[in-house]
């Protein structure tokens, strides 16, 4: 343990978190620090690997990637062939990589073939072409993301012998989980390459695609058997880490340089909350695949996070600086257990390249600074931070906490003063309501007296029309006889009427 950790604060140079935050750098380019550089300096060369390969590097691996991790672990007596230049400091070709990499692939698949089949001298299994190609098809027509799709076809017929591969795997795996874990995490990669030589015809999108669902099978059955394994310290380097996060629960994001949003700023919650849930959510994931799911939305988020807490663009130092915050705020469980199982049975892919491998080296970096985190690098002297860390000098957590208690009094004198002009208005509109239902009342009952008056002459008119007509109704029979007379008379003496004719 301690040639380990010997041997890490020495590769630490070439990974260098820019000590020069800290101390008399500070004080010497403090303007050049403000206008350009902000937070933890790591250049993208710094992320990737020391062999110059390509590929992202990992504190863990002592700053190489996976390949050349493993292929500088491999015991002194495995068959090996060096395909790299003699010191002469250029960088490996294109085709001795291919060549370095087409002798490590046909080792695991001889190793896996003596696993599973026996001898190399024993007969081949022989299967159908045309099952073969059906099998094939099925598996290329599959959707990204099917991985119940992707369950289907593997335990289809044509597929028989894929599927019985992962189930010898995999009860091997579990017959012999009390091999190192290390042991175990190269049986695990020999798995990969040697299943994916199934689909050595398909394109390489396709190819990712359908091994990520085989990791995702594989590592969600044998997480209980290698997670946290017992042949490694894995408890005892959580255990510390996380009693160092806990130590660290006093830095700030001015610390940091993170940056965070100020009064002008209308936000109400930390805009760091949705990371911190994030990276905690990552040891309920049980596939390295879904680990890495979990850091990509937590960098994703620390992004929005600058964007809202930033006029300016974020950039590669304010995201690591937000990631060390996020890190330091949530204290992950089990944050050194998780990110190790993902550096040894993750597909090499997922970690070497793309999204998800640069925002796992971040994180990678972010614990690694975490733990050798000392006072130049949040620019204090030393009698500062360790005042700091043994809980005697509190000035700036004191002072924070007083504003924030001062701008919540200010916040509650400005509610209680909108709440009692409320509750005047509320009393204003209750009175002038009171006036109004006596005024309708009153024009109501001022209505109804009018009615009934109204009503009253009404049925006193009709009285007397009712009176009038009787009579006059008595006296039009007499009048109608005298003027049918008059009529006959005035008929007879007109004598007979004119005619056309």
């Amino acid at each position: 343990m301690t040639t380990e950790k010997t041997c890490f604060e020495e590769e630490a140079v070439s990974w260098r978190f820019d000590q020069r935050i800290g101390g008399s750098s500070i004080r010497e380019h403090s303007t050049m620090w403000t206008d350009k550089h902000r937070g933890i300096r790591v250049t993208q060369e710094e992320l990737l690997c020391k062999n110059a390969c390509g590929y992202y590097g990992n504190p863990a691996w002592h700053g190489l990637c996976s390949k050349c991790w493993r292929e500088k672990a491999r015991p002194t007596g495995a068959p090996r062939q060096d395909t790299r230049p003699k010191n002469d400091g250029t960088p490996v070709t294109f085709s001795k990589f291919e060549e370095k990499k087409n002798i490590e692939k046909g080792h695991r698949i001889n190793t896996m073939r003596r696993l599973f089949w026996g001898s190399p001298s024993s007969p081949k299994r022989q299967e159908s072409s045309e099952d073969h190609t059906k099998a094939l098809k099925a598996f290329q027509s599959l959707e990204p993301g099917d991985f119940a799709g992707f369950l289907k076809v593997l335990r289809s017929p044509p597929s028989q012998r894929l599927q019985s591969q992962c189930t010898a795997f995999l009860n091997t795996v579990e017959a012999y989980h009390d091999l190192p874990v290390q042991k175990q995490s190269d049986l695990v990669q020999d798995f990969y390459m040697s299943f994916s030589e199934h689909f050595s015809s398909f394109s390489e999108a396709h190819v990712t695609q359908i091994m990520e669902h085989v990791e995702k099978l594989t590592m969600t059955r044998l997480h209980k058997w290698v997670f946290c394994h017992d042949s490694c310290d894995d408890e005892q380097k959580d255990l510390l880490l996380q009693r160092r996060i806990r130590s660290l629960n006093w830095v700030t994001p001015q610390m940091l340089d993170v940056p965070f949003p100020n009064k002008s700023t209308t936000v109400t919650t930390d805009p760091f909350l949705p990371a911190i849930t994030a990276i905690i959510e990552m040891d309920a994931k049980r596939a390295p695949q879904d680990k890495l799911a979990c850091v990509s939305k937590c960098s994703h988020h620390v992004f929005e996070a600058l964007s809202i807490s930033n006029s300016e663009p974020a950039n590669a130092d304010d995201f690591l600086s937000g990631l060390i915050y996020v890190v330091l705020k949530a204290n992950p469980p089990r944050l050194h257990s998780n990110v190790q199982y993902v550096i040894r049975f993750g597909l090499p892919h997922s970690l070497m390249a793309g999204e998800s491998g640069y925002y796992f080296t971040n994180l990678s970096c972010a614990v690694a600074f975490i733990e050798k985190l000392d006072g130049p690098a949040l620019n204090l002297s030393p009698e500062e931070f360790e005042g700091y860390m043994l809980n005697q000098r509190t000035p700036a957590v004191g002072e924070k906490r007083q504003k924030t208690a001062s701008e919540t009094q200010q916040l509650l004198e400005e509610l209680k003063g909108r709440q009692e002009k409320l509750d005047k208005g509320m009393d204003t509109l209750n009175m002038q309501l009171q006036n109004w239902v006596q005024t309708v009342h009153s024009q109501l009952d001022e209505a109804t007296s009018q009615f009934a008056l109204v009503q009253k002459e009404i049925m006193s008119q009709a009285d007397v029309s009712h009176g009038s007509s009787s009579s006059s109704q008595d006296a039009s029979p007499q009048g109608d006889d005298k003027n049918q007379f008059l009529q006959v008379l005035t008929d007879q003496h007109a004598g007979p009427k004119d005619t056309d004719c």
